[in-house]
């Protein structure tokens, strides 16, 4: 069980470009009684907490037992031995654990878990455009919904897009449905000489759209020395200027093992404000962009969920969209020899 202290020392050096994401050892002693009442809850319920790396800081580092990007939690969620998975992050993701899952229960406490992707793509969306398309090989970001996994051929995730779509026999491809992702992709296709048909869905993140060519132009001025992290989300224009490009678990990697001292990520606050705790030493400079949907959760919702979980909070799937969704994801696993 983690100490008030020890809470302190993870989250004291967040700042995440706001005195209100700035934690004193009172903001951790006020949270102990919350996290002490969780711990409990996931003993006598044989329960694993998954938060990705977007949610509030303090879920990270004091009740969550595994944290990492939505492909490395859709692992961790498969070879899961808990009867209870809570998921804080956003539906899908909770969806996907279920999907992994089916005899488990799977608890989404976030009560705005939407997301401007998963939400802008519906499966009747996806039968039209199959039969539009029907020589392409359908594959999915992992920012969907099971209904639309379950049309799908295969799934993906920003740390395995390129290498999955690279490795498809099919030289006809439509990825959806986040259209900046897919265009970078095609660029990549490109550049490596390899030659497929990619049609796009007309999709973004809201987050990461904002990030403009500018911003980066701007931060390099400033800080010449400075390392420039992207996520694939972003449009393209931002990712050619990148000094790396790669998911929120590829970003913490990097800069474990760079030996830059700033550091500029164009991705969701919340993974600036780990890397600023486990790497105090370094400098993360510019400014970043807070995903709604990602900080809807808290610490007091996860208790709640744990304790009178309600039918919006368990995820219940149809046995046929379950089913075929498994396929859709388990299709990634097998190329990437997971």
């Amino acid at each position: 069980m983690i100490t008030s202290r020890q809470l302190y020392e993870k989250l004291k050096n967040i700042r995440m470009g706001s005195p209100f994401c700035e934690f004193t050892e009172q903001n951790c002693k006020n949270l102990l009684p919350t996290i002490e009442r969780i711990e409990t809850l996931k003993r006598e319920k044989n329960a694993i907490i998954l938060a990705h790396n977007y949610v509030a800081p303090q879920i990270l580092y004091s009740v969550a037992d595994h944290t990492g990007d939505s492909y490395g939690l859709a692992l961790k969620a498969r070879e899961s031995e808990a009867d209870v998975i809570v998921f804080p992050a956003v539906r899908f993701m909770a969806e996907t654990a279920k999907i992994l899952n089916p005899d488990k229960i799977v608890l989404d406490p976030n009560p705005n878990g939407g997301c401007t992707l998963a939400d802008g793509i519906t499966a009747n969306d996806v039968k039209r455009l199959r039969t539009e398309f029907p020589h392409h090989t359908f594959v999915c970001y992992i920012n969907t919904t099971a209904e639309v996994k379950a049309l799908c051929d295969t799934c993906v995730t920003s740390s395995n897009v390129y290498k999955v779509i690279e490795l498809i026999s099919n030289d006809k491809i439509y990825f959806l449905p986040d259209r900046l992702m897919g265009e970078n992709v095609k660029n990549y296709l490109q550049h490596n000489g390899i030659d497929k048909d990619v049609e796009l869905y007309d999709g973004t993140c809201y987050v990461h759209e904002e990030y403009q060519p500018e911003n980066v132009d701007q931060v390099r001025e400033n800080y010449p020395d400075v390392e420039i992290l992207v996520h694939p989300e972003c449009m393209p224009e931002v990712v050619n200027k990148a000094d790396y490009v790669g998911s929120t678990s590829g970003m913490l990697n990097h800069v474990r093992q760079s030996k830059h001292e700033n550091f500029f990520l164009l991705t969701e606050c919340g993974l600036t404000g780990v890397l600023e705790s486990e790497f105090p030493n370094k400098k993360f400079v510019g400014t970043c962009t807070t995903c709604r949907y990602m900080k809807a959760n808290s610490l007091d919702d996860i208790l709640n969920v744990l304790e009178h979980p309600t039918f919006l909070n368990i995820i219940e799937l149809d046995s046929e969209v379950q089913k075929q969704a498994l396929h859709c994801v388990e299709k990634m696993f097998s190329y990437l020899g997971d």
